[in-house]
């Protein structure tokens, strides 16, 4: 055997050797290295996705809290249903401190709603217009939610800078069965 024969089948076994290294192991390593990443970014992705859920879910959280903060704001002005009395003698006790005189003061049938009763009032009350428009003032400074409708105003023919107040005026408690 001379020696470039020696050398050329020492370079077909190298490069042979290379071959099958590359076939049966480079390309398998490379294939599971492939579906590795494949894996990852299919995780990242996941985890991406999850993320952006759990930013949504805290403002969701963070709004929630800010509604339950309202509805705890609201039922602290309604008072319990027990309370009804007492909401109309500070009605009555206002109004008479403007000297207003009151013409009528009738309970109108309740109204039950899903978490609040509203007792409407039909009220009549005679005095002068500032006397009236303080009243309404000190009505909106109660710690109560209170809704005013149906007001009609009418001057009287025989005073002059007096007038004739008739509305119903509604207030909010809480229901008890909710």
């Amino acid at each position: 055997m001379n020696g470039g024969f020696r050398k050329v089948v020492f370079f077909v076994l190298i490069i042979s050797v290379a071959a099958a290294g590359y076939q049966y192991m480079i390309k398998p390593a490379n294939k599971n290295l492939y579906e590795t990443k494949e894996r990852v970014q299919a995780k990242l992705d996941k985890l991406e996705e999850f993320e952006k859920a759990s930013a949504a879910a805290e403002g969701l959280t963070k709004q929630l809290e800010q509604l339950q903060e309202a509805i705890t704001f609201f039922e602290s002005k309604l008072p319990p249903t027990s309370e009804i009395a007492k909401v109309l003698e500070q009605v009555t006790v206002i109004a008479q401190k403007q000297g207003l005189k009151p013409k009528t003061i009738r309970t109108l049938k309740k109204k039950n709603n899903s978490g609040y009763v509203e007792q409407p009032l039909k009220m009549g009350l005679v005095g002068d217009f500032n006397s009236f428009y303080s009243f309404l003032l000190e009505l909106e400074k109660l710690p109560r939610i209170m809704k005013i409708r149906e007001l009609t105003l009418d001057k009287e023919d025989k005073n002059e800078g007096k007038i004739e107040a008739e509305f119903i005026v509604s207030i909010f408690f809480q229901n008890k069965t909710s």
